[in-house]
């Protein structure tokens, strides 16, 4: 049993584009090019003007780039983030809340609170 139907087989015809419909696309199609939707920048995170950058003390450019973080988890820890994370988008009312929304927050907060950083020091200590 052959499943490829060959170009004289019965089923050939319903894989043809109609002539007049293929022609028509041809004509009425339009290639845009050059065209790009812009990123959307993750919340709460302020948007990057690339047209106005800082510059540093050599006259350089500030950086702007973002620099990847990884962090590896057991599965349990894994799983409870997933649930607080559905649970904080349901407070917020949004549809989720991102592993990056949480790191990014929890960071921020860490740089800006003597307390929490003195808290995280405490608990790095103690797990090794």
């Amino acid at each position: 049993m052959n499943l490829n139907p060959s170009h004289n087989g019965p089923g050939a015809a319903a894989f043809r584009p109609h002539p007049s419909t293929a022609a028509q696309d041809a004509v009425t199609t339009e290639r845009l090019t050059g065209f790009r939707q812009p990123r959307a920048q993750p919340m709460g995170n302020p948007p990057i003007d690339h047209r106005s950058r800082d510059k540093s003390a050599g006259g350089q450019p500030a950086r702007t780039q973002r620099t990847r973080r990884t962090v590896d988890l057991p599965a349990a820890t894994h799983r409870a983030l997933d649930i607080w994370q559905r649970e904080a988008a349901d407070r917020l009312g949004v549809a989720r809340v991102t592993g990056q929304e949480v790191l990014t927050a929890l960071i921020d907060q860490l740089l800006v609170d003597p307390k929490l950083g003195a808290h995280i020091t405490r608990a790095i200590q103690e797990r090794r």
